[in-house]
């Protein structure tokens, strides 16, 4: 809903064209391997949002579109009054479930990922035998902060064998003028963190095998929050449940991509920037889509 953007940041333009920054996931996503591209969003924004993407993605890719609502729920669950917020990233990749098959990823709309790390997920989708196994691609949290207010982050925590040993989401995470990384979330266990940590950007890849956790999972967060107002079933979560209980194994593969992304106003300038600076240094065509369709 970008509450904090102000607009629906998930079609503003960026590129020289007016590009968005899904745009530019999708064009690296295609040229790393993926050949279907399913769109989360609400039915409220549905048209308006077809209408600008439509016309501009390849051809030859197969497009569908999943709406997410808050209505969308588990037998024997309802919403409860004056709720209007989403029910978070957890809940869109179950209600996407009934539209996918086979070995996927999640990204968010308004983060730049860069095209290695859709490289390297398509790479650990190919080579990974086990069902029960699944990917996150990791990013330095200094590379992924805001210098106009607080960001959301899933911080990793990373056994010997590149194994994700847990995953904990922070929701007011801010840079200070002095460069120290300070979290204020209520409770956090960790007050302070290094610009070296390795985060969750939500970029992750996943065996089908993994729905039956998400149901399990968001009945499980409906029955103990389902009358908060504001609670969301992060994706995260969901992970590191998976992860507790031994029912998965995530491997973190870190990327050496920078990302970028636009959480406030602000941030539409700099993001603006890299995206010429990377057109600039012949990453992305001027014009994304000329020899794409």
């Amino acid at each position: 809903m970008a509450s904090r953007y102000g607009s629906l940041k998930q079609l503003d333009g960026f590129g020289p064209n007016g590009e968005t920054i899904i745009d530019y996931s999708i064009h690296d996503a295609v040229k790393a391997g993926f050949g279907k591209i399913l769109f989360v969003i609400r039915q409220s924004i549905a048209e308006e949002f077809k209408a600008v993407m439509l016309h501009r993605l390849p051809a030859h890719v197969p497009v569908g579109y999943v709406a997410q609502e808050l209505d969308m729920l588990p037998l024997g669950y309802s919403v409860p009054d004056r709720r209007e917020k989403p029910w978070g990233t957890g809940h869109a990749v179950w209600v996407a479930s009934s539209q996918i098959d086979e070995p996927f990823a999640v990204i968010n709309a308004d983060d730049f990922y860069g095209y290695e790390s859709l490289r390297m997920i398509v790479e650990f989708l190919n080579n990974s035998t086990d069902c029960q196994e699944h990917g996150l691609i990791g990013f330095q949290l200094a590379n992924t902060l805001s210098e106009h207010g607080s960001v959301s982050r899933g911080i990793c925590a990373v056994a010997p064998d590149d194994s994700l040993a847990s995953l904990t989401e922070l929701t007011k995470i801010v840079r200070t003028n002095a460069g120290e990384i300070l979290v204020q979330d209520e409770d956090a266990p960790h007050q302070q963190l290094q610009g070296n940590a390795i985060v969750s950007m939500n970029l992750m890849a996943f065996k089908p095998s993994v729905f039956p956790y998400f149901e399990k999972y968001l009945k499980a967060f409906l029955h103990e929050k389902g009358r908060d107002l504001k609670a969301e079933f992060y994706l995260p979560a969901v992970v590191n449940k998976m992860i507790a209980a031994g029912e998965a194994r995530v491997k973190v593969i870190p990327t050496p991509e920078k990302w970028f992304g636009v959480t406030y106003p602000e941030d539409k300038s700099t993001a603006m920037q890299s995206i010429k600076n990377l057109i600039k240094a012949r990453v992305y065509p001027e014009n994304l889509w000329e020899t794409s369709q």
